[in-house]
Parts: structure tokens; C-alpha cells; sequence
């Protein structure tokens, strides 16, 4: 008896021990909403030829803006007032300038001589306008600079003023800075021109003023 009593309670306990181990709850696979907005391409629209060709033959004829251009045909007397920092003292010279229409009277280019710190100095500069982007564009280069720097304006037709902005790379510091010109057109003859850099406290001051009057 007692050796069947003995398997009976093994087979008790475990019967017991069965009922006491837990069934895992199975796992609930949650879905994973993607937000993410699929960005939906515009179809291209290509114009036509009849567009393309009208779009350019306006980009190449000259406007009335380049007609005012080419009124400062001629020769031209410079007055130069300079400083070379914002605390300088102005130091002044005098050069000529000659402007002439280019390239089927698109562009104008600009020839000026002088004497600069006791050196010959020669400068060449070109004004457009600009018929799609409806703004002025210059360049400058000089024989005293390996750089080219370029501005970007429009003319105040009221005050007859242009303001021009663009950058110019420092050869001192190997960065770019801001600079700005000024143009007044006083009148047919007389033109006002005043440049400003920026130094390096990052402080904008003027540098240059150039009065010019066309030659009789």
C-alpha cells in the first residue's frame, strides 16, 4: 500500500504544479501607420517653340532701358574722394572714363584711367539690363585686383537714383563681404558715384565718391 501511495503523491504534485505555470498571453501585433506624405511630382509643362522663340528674341533686343544707357555715350571728367578705412582721411585724384555701347547695344562698357597711390590704374566695367530678371547687373575689373566683382540693382525712376548690392572677396581675409554702390544721375552730365565696403569690424563705410562730368 505504501508503495502505491507514494506515486499517487508524485503524480498529485505535478498534477498540482501544472495547474500553477501560466499561459502566456500571445503576443498582439500592433501596426506600425506610416504618416510619412508621399510627395506627389507636378507633371513638367514645356512651352512651346512659338513661346521659347519670344521669350528669347525679348531677352536679346534692347529696351528702353538700354537706350538710357547708351545717352552716356562719350567721355567723362572724374573727380575721386577715397578713404581707405572709416576713420581715414580722404585722399582725392582725378581720372577720365570712357562709356560706349556694346555687343548690339546690350551692355555698356566702361574704360577708366588714372593715377592711384602714385601707380597707373586702369579699370574696365560693364552695366546691363537685365530684360527677364527687370534689374541692373555691373561688373568691374582692374589692373590692381585679380577678382571681379559684381552688383545687382534697380533704378529709382523718381529720384533717378540706382542702388546696386553685391560682394567682393577680401584679399586679407579670404572671405567674401558685402559692398554697395549708389548712382545718382543728376542730370545728362553729371553723375554722382559712391561706393561702400564693408570693414573688418563688419561696420559698412564709404570708401569712394566720384563725381563725373561728360566732357564738352
Amino acid at each position: 500500500m505504501k508503495k502505491l501511495a507514494l506515486p499517487l503523491l508524485l503524480v498529485s504534485i505535478s498534477i498540482v504544479s501544472c495547474k500553477k505555470v501560466e499561459t502566456p498571453e500571445p503576443e498582439v501585433t500592433k501596426e506600425v501607420i506610416d504618416t510619412t506624405e508621399i510627395a506627389i511630382e507636378e507633371p513638367v509643362s514645356i512651352p512651346d517653340s512659338a513661346t521659347i522663340n519670344k521669350a528669347w528674341m525679348d531677352y536679346m533686343t534692347p529696351s528702353d532701358m538700354h537706350t538710357n544707357l547708351a545717352k552716356d555715350n562719350g567721355i567723362w571728367d572724374e573727380e575721386l574722394t577715397m578713404w581707405m578705412s572709416a576713420d581715414a582721411q580722404p585722399e582725392t585724384t582725378k581720372a577720365t572714363a570712357q562709356y560706349r555701347m556694346i555687343l548690339n547695344g546690350l551692355h555698356q562698357e566702361m574704360i577708366h584711367k588714372g593715377d592711384f597711390m602714385g601707380m597707373p590704374f586702369e579699370g574696365r566695367g560693364t552695366m546691363s539690363f537685365d530684360n527677364a530678371s527687370q534689374e541692373y547687373i555691373s561688373t568691374w575689373i582692374d589692373n590692381m585686383s585679380s577678382g571681379i566683382t559684381t552688383m545687382r540693382g534697380k533704378l529709382d525712376k523718381e529720384s533717378n537714383v540706382l542702388k546696386m548690392e553685391g560682394q567682393s572677396i577680401d584679399p586679407v581675409t579670404k572671405k567674401m563681404k558685402v559692398m554697395r554702390e549708389v548712382i545718382t544721375y543728376i542730370d545728362n552730365d553729371t553723375h554722382r558715384l559712391e561706393m561702400y565696403d564693408t570693414g573688418y569690424d563688419n561696420v559698412e563705410y564709404k570708401t569712394m565718391e566720384i563725381l563725373l562730368k561728360r566732357r564738352k
